[in-house]
């Protein structure tokens, strides 16, 4: 026989400003959990995965190779600014596909 957990401790509310609560209730709905849920998982260490529609990652990738197609187009003008925004598009997509 397996043996079933059961979730009897209860932690106490928790205060803080109203901004903060907006930005953990945002999180929690991507992550498609409640609120205890989530601060649970966040509390313990625990991976919590935002729902993101592949279809946004998938536009990223090809805005990026845009990009990089463009940048080699341009023979290397404006190297620093093609540079940094294919860094931002990069940053993104491992931000949100993680």
């Amino acid at each position: 026989m397996s043996e079933k957990r059961k979730r009897t401790g209860l932690l106490p509310p928790v205060r803080c400003y109203e901004d903060e609560e907006l930005t953990v209730r945002e999180k929690a709905t991507d992550c498609g959990m409640s609120v205890g849920q989530f601060m649970l998982c966040a509390a313990l260490g625990r991976r919590t995965k935002t729902r993101v529609d592949e279809h946004i990652l998938n536009e990223l990738r090809l805005l990026g190779g845009q990009q990089k197609a463009l940048f080699r187009q341009g023979g290397g003008a404006l190297q620093h600014e093609y540079a940094a925004l294919l860094a931002e598009i990069t940053r993104a997509i491992t931000r949100l596909g993680s």
